[in-house]
């Protein structure tokens, strides 16, 4: 029996569902359903842009449905609406140009937790971890059984509100679940709205007393009770039947009370009869329906419609009835104001956007037939047409956009007057037509703003432009085509673009005593560019003849209208007295350019004749130059000034941040309590060389968005330094991160493994290669390096230099050529050189014969001195370059030399140029004293852009310099002249530089570096482990990771080998023979063409042959006996102990430590989420809480 009963009641339901409709919506175009937590929840997608979710119950009703999304344009959605399968909480929602994905729940709008389950969301639930409304994806810790509270948390579906009347004149109310009650709040609805406050809570239930007017069993009672516990709240409307006795006097066996809808309250059930006999009174003040304007609106409400009909001063009662979704409540609406019989006015409130059912019901009638009320989104602009109007206003505009329906007026806001409301023309919903105001005082070009007034907003639209009234110039009329006439109307050009629609023309002339008018047919307009033309004709039909001496011509544009006044015939007058005139200027002019034209074709020959001379006479001596000139290379330079480890590394390790340099060579401040002091160090040290926690820690940290490259490359510098003199677990590290770095790398583009320094391992690797290479580099590479940098220096040194920008003739870099320079020669003097203190040793030369050139200034003069003196003897002078004076001796007097002095040349534009060895007639074999200065003087200064050298304010490279006027001073340049002087350059130190490259791409005793030969053996390795068969892959590898990360860096930095200083001008050629190392190591083939950049050009035919040489360096390497585990580690061991007690290594420790801390919680929820390092977890709070503790001592 329960079986088929409960087939029964199934049956009835379907047979239910099949007859009413679930949900009614007006503009539906898309659904799509699912079932939640037993729940079917529907997606609406609408023909307006809204995305609608609709939750039915269990008797298959909807809730009020929830705007999810709207589409800013409208446009309706596509029928399939589809959830992301990856991830449920995202459905997607296609439009005409678009694909959106939208979460499907907008939980975080619940704030309690009652709220929450109380909404009966299926996809919303209460997250205890951060007391908020959410998914359950985004709630931490959701897999927890107590983290995370669905609806199966809320009241239960059959939780339901008793009454009974425990009392005279007592209510009780009872919620059927036993839970305490938060709040209870009662209230009658009908016959009068009475709120009851004195209401008095015990556990589940309420008491109230009921004061409300006696009543009879005929009146309709409705009561409304709402209850609230911690997690729940529910509301339920009564009507009672039959409950008069009950109330008043207790005796409630014939009282009913049944649950209703709010709307459907006392219609139909309550006392029959008795709606019968109203009816029946009051059939003669039936109230009939006409119109109700507007039926558009916008989603902020009307303030005031308008309801046309009859008999509405008759009738009571009156109120509007808005009905919308289904599952909505309906909007009840009392009348705001009866004007007259036919006419009342209502006040419509706020909603959002969508169709409603607009009905009207008095005397408890039903409602009049429904009207349809649409609710649309505000007014938007999208273009105007057209954009401008001439001050006298009047022009028709058109404004393209959608919802204009609902617009109340436009306005146009003017920044010197108050805003004005515009008259409105026939539109429609996208078009939006009105007449432009008058704006007498309008400058050229103002802007005024165009808004549209809805209610009481105001929604800027767009901008109008607004230009002086047409300017017409003249006009003529010809009347030999009678009886047509065509008239010819002249205006200025502007920016109005007039159209012949807007143009209206018309002539007024006399007929007797009465004036007449002929309306012309605009025909066109045609702009040219001094003027434009507006063709009009008029065809006329009767007999009238036309007096043409009273015509006059008028032209209307909105509101403006003009007359135009006709051609003057005086013009011809003028044009016949100016026209000899003219022309007899006109001819004397052309003899006066004629002559003068030939005189300069003449001045012309003569310069080019000279100029063709002077480039013939430089190409000739730059080609024998190139073929003769040959660079005296220094074989015997002295000891090579090498740096010591400590501060080689600390200058690859941070090359721009050289603050740490002093730092690390400092020791810790000394602590009576040794042993408690280096506890924490010893820890922290100990916890690094875990392996484990070592690289989740580095992963860890390069997840983190504000962990910079700049933090990258400093944390492993930090790292190599803490692991200094344990490099054997230090390399494991860097296979590791090699190996992950290769995870990420070979999904993409595995070409571009190790090519940037973005990640800890790339900076490691550059580190771990200083570190091993060290040796290698300062016994085999060092003297070929420091050769080509003293080459260099030697080389550039030998022509003009100057002084102020540093540029040279002689130099491998096009942006440092000086080819500016005029003619020089050199000039060898004797240099005496004072004995000083500083340097006493008798064998010392102190009369050295010294080339300068006549164009060197005197600083220049005193560097060549001071590496003559140490060229000759082996050892300084001992004095710094600003120490030292020179001072020209003859038998006539002895002079001081200075860069700038009182006889120093001054341009014309105040620009003093500095003296040189020409400028004070120095010639060879002038004996120059070198002395000690007892004060520094003006020549030992860094002199600013109000000096100049070689190069002249108004040469080409110096265009920023004002008010140059030093024309003759020089001779015309080309640059491209002394781009020879870069070839001459690149063959004076061709043999060098081949010596420096061949060293590092050869084999000594056929034997590789034994980093090198390990890390090319394990990138080979890796690529037969992935499966690469690329060899171009492999290749690229090793180039990144040797050459790119450490050679080239060397070779661009000699300070950091060397105890010297790198100039600009060094930087600049060295940064060309880089790029040749490099092009070295490419596999590109280079197609260079005439336009390529010189630095390309100059080692474009060694290329080749350099790549051959690197091919066959990175055989011979693959091809020698690989290495085994203990010669690697043997090698590593050895480095480490030569480098104990190098560096402090609890500097590193500490700036490791301040890393850690700043990423603590990151780091400890990482190791919570792994598995295996509980015992870590200890080390690492040890640690924290060991630093804590000093920091609170003040020992950090």
């Amino acid at each position: 029996m329960c079986s088929v009963a409960r087939t029964k009641d199934v049956l009835q339901e379907a047979k239910s569902i099949k007859k009413l409709p679930t949900l009614i919506h007006s503009g539906l175009a898309a659904v799509y359903g699912t079932v939640v937590l037993n729940q079917i929840v529907l997606f609406l997608g609408t023909d307006d842009g809204q995305l609608l979710k609709a939750i039915l119950n269990e008797d298959m009703e909807s809730n009020c449905p929830e705007v999810l999304y709207e589409i800013k344009e409208e446009t309706s959605i596509f029928p399939k609406l589809r959830l992301d399968p990856v991830d449920n909480n995202y459905i997607y929602l296609s439009s005409a140009n678009k694909v959106r994905r939208i979460p499907v729940a907008n939980c975080g709008k619940y704030v309690s937790e009652q709220e929450c389950l109380s909404a009966k969301d299926p996809y919303c639930g209460w997250c205890s971890w951060n007391q908020r409304c959410t998914l359950k994806e985004n709630c931490t810790r959701s897999n927890s059984t107590k983290g995370w509270y669905n609806i199966s948390h809320a009241p239960d579906k059959d939780l339901k509100v008793l009454l009974s009347f425990p009392a005279k004149n007592q209510v009780k109310v009872t919620a059927s679940i036993s839970k305490i009650l938060t709040s209870c709040m009662i209230k009658i609805v009908k016959p009068v709205e009475t709120f009851y406050e004195n209401v008095v809570l015990k556990n589940s239930s309420c008491f109230c007393n009921l004061t409300t007017p006696v009543i009879t069993d005929n009146d309709c009672l409705v009561l409304e009770a709402s209850l609230s516990s911690s997690s729940w709240n529910i509301t339920q409307t009564f009507q009672l039947t039959n409950c008069s006795r009950c109330i008043h006097k207790g005796e409630c066996t014939s009282c009913k009370w049944t649950p209703v809808s709010p709307a459907t309250t006392c219609q139909d059930s309550c006392n029959a009869p008795a709606s019968k006999e109203i009816a029946t009174a009051q059939e003669t003040e039936h109230i009939s329906i006409h119109s109700i304007e507007p039926l558009w609106i916008s989603t902020l409400g009307k303030s005031e419609i308008t309801v046309k009909g009859e008999n509405f001063t008759h009738a009571s009662g009156i109120k509007l009835i808005l009905t919308g979704t289904t599952g909505c409540k309906p909007d009840i609406i009392k009348v705001r104001n009866v004007l007259n019989d036919t006419q009342m006015t209502f006040a419509l409130p706020p909603t959002r956007k969508e169709a409603k059912s607009i009905c009207i019901q008095a005397n408890g009638k039903k409602c009049s037939p429904p009207m349809t009320l649409h609710y649309v989104s505000l007014p938007s602009c999208l273009g105007i047409t057209p954009n401008s109007s001439w001050i006298s206003g009047g022009r028709r505009i058109t404004t393209i956009g959608r919802n204009f329906k609902v617009v109340d007026s436009v306005i146009i806001s003017d920044d010197q007057r108050s805003n004005l409301t515009v008259s409105k023309c026939p539109g429609n919903e996208s078009d939006y037509h009105y007449l432009t105001p008058s704006l007498s005082h309008a400058t050229e070009g103002k802007v005024v703003d165009m808004m549209l007034k809805v209610e009481t907003t105001f929604i800027p639209c767009v901008k109008l432009h607004y230009h002086p009234d047409p300017v017409f110039i003249n006009y003529q009329l010809h009347t030999e085509l009678d009886p047509d006439l065509e008239l010819k109307i002249y205006k200025e050009n502007d920016n109005l673009n007039i159209s012949k629609t807007e143009v209206e023309v018309y002539l007024s002339y006399m007929s007797g005593s009465q004036t007449k008018r002929i309306w012309f047919s605009v025909q066109n307009i045609t702009k040219k560019p001094d003027r434009s033309t507006i063709l009009c004709k008029f065809k006329r039909e009767g007999t009238d003849k036309i007096d043409f001496s009273t015509v006059k011509v008028f032209v209307k544009l909105g509101n403006f209208e003009h007359e135009v006044k006709p051609t003057s015939s005086h013009i011809y007058l003028y044009v016949l007295i100016l026209l000899p005139i003219v022309v007899s200027v006109i001819i004397a002019a052309f003899i006066v350019t004629r002559y003068k034209s030939k005189e300069l074709t003449r001045k012309q020959s003569q310069q080019l004749e000279l100029l063709e001379y002077e480039i013939r006479k430089e190409i000739r001596e730059g080609f024998a130059e190139l073929q003769m000139d040959e660079l005296d290379v220094v074989d015997s330079f002295g000891t090579v000034p090498f740096l010591d480890y400590k501060h080689f590394a600390l200058r690859t390790f941070f090359p721009e941040s050289g603050g740490f340099a002093s730092i690390f060579s400092e020791d810790m401040p000394q602590s009576r309590d040794q042993t408690s002091k280096d506890e924490s160090f010893n820890m922290l040290h100990a916890l690094i060389c875990n392996k484990n926690f070592l690289v989740t820690l580095i992963h860890t940290l390069e997840k983190q968005k504000n962990f910079s490259v700049k933090d990258r490359c400093l944390f492993a510098s930090f790292l190599t330094i803490a692991l200094q003199t344990k490099l054997v677990y230090l390399t494991h590290i860097l296979e590791v991160l090699t190996k992950d770095l290769m995870e990420q790398s070979s999904n993409v583009q595995p070409k571009l493994l190790l090519r940037r320094t973005e990640s800890v391992v790339e900076k490691l690797l550059t580190n771990w290669m200083s570190v091993c290479l060290s040796g290698f580099l300062r016994e085999t590479i060092g003297e070929p390096f420091y050769l080509l940098v003293t080459t260099l220096n030697q080389r550039i040194n030998k022509g003009p230099v100057d002084a102020i920008t540093c540029k040279a003739l002689y130099t491998l870099n096009e942006d440092w050529l000086l080819w500016q320079v005029s003619e020089f020669k050199t000039v060898t003097v004797n240099i005496i050189f004072e004995k000083i203190s500083e340097n006493e040793s008798g064998d010392a030369c102190q009369t050295i014969q010294v080339n300068v050139l006549d164009c060197d200034t005197i600083g220049q003069a005193k560097e060549k001195s001071l590496q003559a003196f140490l060229n000759k003897n082996g050892f300084l002078y001992g004095l710094q370059l600003d120490e030292i004076g020179l001072e020209l001796v003859s038998e006539e007097h002895q002079r001081e030399l200075l860069d700038i002095d009182g006889s120093s040349e001054v341009m014309e534009d105040g620009i003093r140029k500095l003296n040189t060895i020409g400028h004070y007639e120095i010639s060879n074999g002038a004996t120059i004293k070198v002395f000690k200065k007892k004060t520094n003087t003006q020549s030992d200064v860094d002199y600013s852009d109000e000096h100049c050298h070689l190069i002249l304010p108004d040469s080409e490279a110096n265009k920023d310099v004002k008010g140059a006027g030093h024309k003759g001073k020089q001779k015309f340049k080309v640059k491209e002249m002394y781009l020879t002087k870069l070839l001459s350059t690149k063959v004076a130190i061709h043999s060098v530089v081949e010596k420096l490259f061949r060293s590092i791409w050869s084999l000594p005793n056929n034997k590789a570096p034994v980093a090198i030969k390990y890390f090319f053996d394990f990138l080979d390795a890796q690529a037969e482990i992935k499966k690469i068969t690329d060899p171009d892959v492999v290749h690229i590898w090793k180039t990144n990771s040797l050459p790119l990360r450490f050679w080239v860096n060397i070779l661009k930095n000699p300070q950091f080998v060397f105890d010297i200083k790198k100039t600009s001008h060094i930087d600049g050629c060295l940064s060309v023979i880089a790029q040749a190392f490099m092009d070295a190591f490419s596999l590109a083939e280079q197609t260079l063409g005439k336009e390529a950049p010189t630095n390309k050009l100059l080692y474009a035919k060694d290329i080749p042959l350099y790549k051959k040489e690197v091919k066959a360096y990175y055989k011979a390497i693959r091809d020698l006996p690989p290495l085994t585990t203990s010669e690697v580690e043997e090698f590593l061991t050895q480095e480490s102990k030569k480098h104990e007690n190098e560096f402090n290594e609890k500097v590193a420790l500490s700036e490791i430590y301040r890393y850690i801390v700043k990423y603590y919680d990151e780091i400890v929820s990482k190791l919570e989420r792994e598995r295996g390092f509980e015992e870590v977890q200890k080390q690492l709070q040890q640690v924290k809480d060991l630093f804590d503790e000093k920091k609170k001592c003040k020992w950090l």
